[in-house]
């Protein structure tokens, strides 16, 4: 039996129903779980060949993700890369190249969440929350658009497309330096759109709201996912397919004339 995750894009693309990106090739930089993992199988499912990329210690979950897409008659590989090394993504971006002859669609969607527990407020947190959360969460998008780019501009163009945070433009309590991290993605995305639109790259970002993913459905408490869609403006709580979705249209030719732009995928939770 499918899990909830694989019924989902099942029924929203049929694999093989909605082809928008047959040719095309995709990067998925943080792949293994959750968004990127939904990402990766959405876009190969509408025909992309997908390079799926993970940290090192992830290799089973990347296994796990390509053998389900070439099992479903996808194309893709697994790779490994450190966001904070920058030859490491320049190879993620290579081994695209090298295997498939290009790039069109680069999705950045990496984060240290890890050190996110640590994050407090301005008055208290160290200097290493704050290297660490901008070294990952921001720097090392600027890294993977380094080396993105030019290999858009050989095809002609193409979309880069960033995972950002609802963080971003919401004031909380705690958490500033992800959110910071955030609001610096959603401002390199204006630059790259501004730089290299005219060229054919399209740049954009997602923001998540909160997205309840299979892990996290297993392990939040009921009554909090409870709580949370009462004080919310949809039906539902997000799911990690949604994100996917937004990705797929915005890789794609149904996404061409969107450009510089960050966009929350949060069944309304942002709005002012």
């Amino acid at each position: 039996m499918r899990n909830a995750g694989e019924r989902h894009v099942t029924e929203q693309t049929g694999w093989g129903s909605c082809r928008r990106l047959v040719g095309k090739v995709a990067v998925v930089a943080g792949a293994s779980t959750g968004i990127g993992r939904a990402t990766a199988l959405r876009l190969a499912s509408e025909g992309a060949q997908v390079i799926a990329g993970s940290p090192a210690g992830e290799k089973a979950q990347i296994d796990s993700l390509i053998g389900e897409i070439i099992a479903q008659g996808g194309t893709a590989q697994g790779a490994s890369f450190d966001a904070t090394d920058d030859a490491s993504l320049a190879a993620l971006v290579d081994l695209a190249v090298g295997t498939y002859g290009g790039i069109d669609v680069f999705h950045a969607n990496f984060a240290d969440l890890r050190v996110i527990f640590e994050d407090s407020d301005a008055a208290t947190v160290t200097d290493d929350v704050l290297d660490r959360t901008l070294e990952v969460n921001l720097k090392g998008m600027v890294r993977a658009t380094r080396h993105a780019i030019p290999k858009l501009l050989e095809r002609g163009g193409g979309a880069m497309i960033y995972t950002s945070s609802s963080a971003s433009i919401v004031g909380e309590p705690v958490r500033p330096c992800y959110a910071i991290a955030k609001a610096g993605v959603n401002a390199l995305v204006r630059h790259v759109a501004s730089r290299w639109g005219r060229e054919g790259v399209r740049a954009n970002a997602v923001m998540p709201g909160l997205v309840v993913t299979p892990e996290k459905r297993e392990t939040m408490p009921s009554d909090l996912q409870q709580q949370v869609l009462a004080s919310g403006r949809s039906t539902r709580l997000g799911e990690v397919e949604d994100i996917a979705a937004m990705v797929a249209m915005l890789a794609s030719r149904d996404g061409e004339w969107i450009n510089g732009q960050s966009i929350a995928v949060d069944g309304g939770s942002t709005v002012s």
